[in-house]
């Protein structure tokens, strides 16, 4: 550090260019082919199962600024398991993934992670361990010999996108009402609903 009234030091000791500097990405070519094989290699290793992994399902995002997005879940709770009539020993054998912490807060996800879980059990196909001994639940042979395994995505998401609005001619009765103070009479007549009502028995009763 200068001390005093010294001249303060300008070396430029930043450049770019010097050879210790310098980061080259002449591996991205081999890099992205030793990616699409490790793909290729885990695809065949999970044959016949599908290459995406397992069933997740729909869950809205925690913050007030996404949860009005969807996304994948971590696992199925286990009240969707059991309004899809799947036994939660047997879920993870089959391709979905459980998550015991997760709590259904509506019916409308309730509804919808089970309307998932039937339709995959209908598309599922299920390979015996011993092909000449299926037991109850495997799928028949013809089945066996169609099935293909499933290279994109396992289940689409859901779209969440309404319709659009048609375009209306502003009235002269939506110019003169006023959103802001409707909104806050709203909100008082929440706020003093039990005053009010305390007070008008109490009124009442002094009528009487």
């Amino acid at each position: 550090m200068v001390k005093h009234n010294n001249e303060i030091p300008h070396q430029h000791f930043h450049k770019v260019c010097q050879q210790d500097h310098i980061r080259t990405w002449f591996n991205q070519p081999a890099r992205k082919k030793r990616r699409r094989l490790l793909r290729q290699k885990k695809a065949a290793a999970m044959a016949p199962r599908p290459a995406a992994g397992l069933l997740r399902p729909v869950v809205h995002p925690s913050t007030i600024k996404c949860n009005y997005k969807l996304r994948q879940g971590r696992g199925f709770t286990f009240a969707e398991l059991k309004e899809a009539g799947i036994n939660r020993k047997e879920a993870r054998s089959i391709g979905i993934a459980v998550d015991h912490r997760r709590r259904n807060r509506s019916t409308e996800s309730l509804q919808m992670n089970t309307q998932r879980l039937k339709e995959f059990k209908a598309k599922l196909i299920v390979f015996p361990r011993k092909r000449g001994k299926p037991k109850t639940g495997d799928a028949d042979a013809a089945d066996l010999d169609k099935a293909e395994q499933l290279k994109g995505p396992l289940m689409p998401m859901p779209s969440l996108g309404s319709a659009a609005a048609e375009p209306m001619a502003i009235t002269k009765e939506m110019k003169e009402t006023n959103a802001f103070h409707t909104i806050r009479m709203a909100r008082a007549d929440y706020r003093l609903f039990g005053i009010r009502q305390k007070n008008r028995l109490a009124k009442e009763e002094k009528e009487k």
